[in-house]
C-alpha cells in the first residue's frame, strides 16, 4: 500500500509540474509525510530532494530539445546554486524536525501566494552571458540554492524568477533554464542527506516513477488547457496555500 501511495503522490507532483510549470515539488514532502507515510521530517525532505531532482532532469530533455534552455546562464546559476545548497541542506539537518516543518509550513504559504501574483513574460530572447550577468546569477544562485536545500525543495518558485532578474531573458527560457538548477540544487541536497542516511531508497524510487508517468499526463494537459493555465495556477496556488496552513496547525496540535 505505501509503494502504490508513493506512486499516486509522485504523479501528483509530476503532473502539476508538466501542468504548471513549477509548485509542484512544494507538496512532495507533505505528500510523503502525511499520505505515503514518512515518519521523520528529515528523511522526508531527503526522500523529496532526489526524487524532485531525477523528475526535473527529465523535463529538462523537453525543454532542452524545444531549444528553451539557456545553458550558459543556466549553468553559472546551478554552478553557484550546488554551495548554497549544500550550505542550506546541511542547517537543515541541523534543525529539529518539528521546528523544519513548521518553517516548511510558512515558506509553503509563501509560495502559494507568489504564484498567484502574474509573471511577465517579457525579456530579451537573445540574452547572452557577460561579466554583469553572470555576477547576478551567481548572487541570486547562491542564496537561492541556499534556501532550497534548508527546506529539500525544488525551487522552482525563486528559480524562475531569479534567473529572469539575473539575465534578462523571457520567461519561456527562464523556465526551461530552470529545470537544470532545480535538478542540480535537489541532487547536492539528496546527497547531503543521503550522506547522514536520511533517504528512504524504495519509497523514493517509487516516487520518481509516479512523478515522470505524472509529468507526461500533466504536459499534455497543459497543452489542451493553454488558455487556462494562468486560472489553473491560481486554483493550484490556493491548494498550496491550504497544505501550508494545514502544516501549521498539524504541528500547533502535535506540539501541544
Amino acid at each position: 500500500m505505501q509503494a502504490v501511495l508513493a506512486v499516486v503522490s509522485g504523479s501528483i507532483v509530476g503532473f502539476s509540474l508538466g501542468l504548471i510549470g513549477g509548485g509542484g515539488s512544494i507538496l512532495a514532502v507533505p505528500l510523503l509525510l502525511y499520505v505515503v507515510g514518512v515518519s521523520d521530517a528529515h528523511i522526508a525532505i531527503g526522500t523529496s530532494a532526489l526524487a524532485v531532482s531525477v523528475n526535473a532532469f527529465a523535463n529538462l530533455v523537453q525543454h532542452a530539445r524545444a531549444g528553451n534552455v539557456k545553458w550558459p546562464c543556466a549553468a553559472v546559476f546551478a554552478a553557484s546554486g550546488v554551495l548554497g545548497a549544500f550550505l542550506g541542506s546541511a542547517a537543515g539537518k541541523a534543525i529539529g524536525g518539528q521546528k523544519l516543518l513548521v518553517l516548511f509550513a510558512l515558506v509553503t504559504i509563501v509560495v502559494g501566494v507568489s504564484m498567484i501574483r502574474e509573471r511577465r513574460s517579457e525579456g530579451d530572447p537573445d540574452v547572452r552571458i557577460n561579466p554583469s550577468i553572470a555576477i547576478r546569477l551567481v548572487a541570486i544562485g547562491i542564496l537561492t540554492g541556499a534556501l532550497a536545500g534548508f527546506f529539500g525543495i525544488g525551487g522552482g518558485f525563486l528559480i524562475v524568477p531569479g534567473i529572469m532578474l539575473g539575465s534578462g531573458m523571457p520567461l519561456l527560457n527562464a523556465v526551461g533554464s530552470s529545470l537544470f538548477s532545480v535538478g542540480t540544487f535537489g541532487l547536492a541536497t539528496a546527497l547531503n542527506y543521503a550522506w547522514s542516511g536520511l533517504i528512504d531508497w524504495k519509497i523514493s524510487a517509487f516516487f520518481i516513477v509516479g512523478g515522470i508517468l505524472g509529468g507526461i499526463v500533466g504536459i499534455k494537459s497543459a497543452i489542451r488547457l493553454a488558455q487556462r493555465r494562468g486560472t489553473l495556477t491560481k486554483v493550484f496556488a490556493v491548494v498550496v496555500i491550504v497544505v501550508g496552513v494545514y502544516m501549521v496547525l498539524r504541528s500547533a496540535f502535535d506540539a501541544a
